[in-house]
């Protein structure tokens, strides 16, 4: 039996969490979903995600510091980098 692909969406808008969460599990998918730097780095933690989806503008560290210090440990996590800017 496949294991569906995780996916780790980070970011601090409920709204938009809720809506990615949803239609990613629609598709097949696991889905983790957090509101900021802390919890990703616990989401990514607890176990393998397969690609990380990550808000530019968090509270606290923002999402190119977090891109940069994941990247830092893990150059094979795929990011994608999610913006209204």
């Amino acid at each position: 039996m496949d294991i569906p692909d995780h996916i780790l969406i980070v970011d601090d808008d409920a709204e938009i969490r809720s809506l990615l969460s949803q239609y990613l599990m629609k598709n097949g998918l696991r889905v983790s979903a957090v509101a900021e730097g802390r919890a990703m780095w616990r989401a990514l933690e607890a176990g393998r995600v397969d690609l990380v989806v990550l808000d530019l503008m968090l509270p606290g560290d923002d999402g190119l510091a977090l891109c940069r210090n994941l990247r830092a440990k893990s150059v094979e996590t795929p990011i994608i980098m999610l913006t209204a800017r």
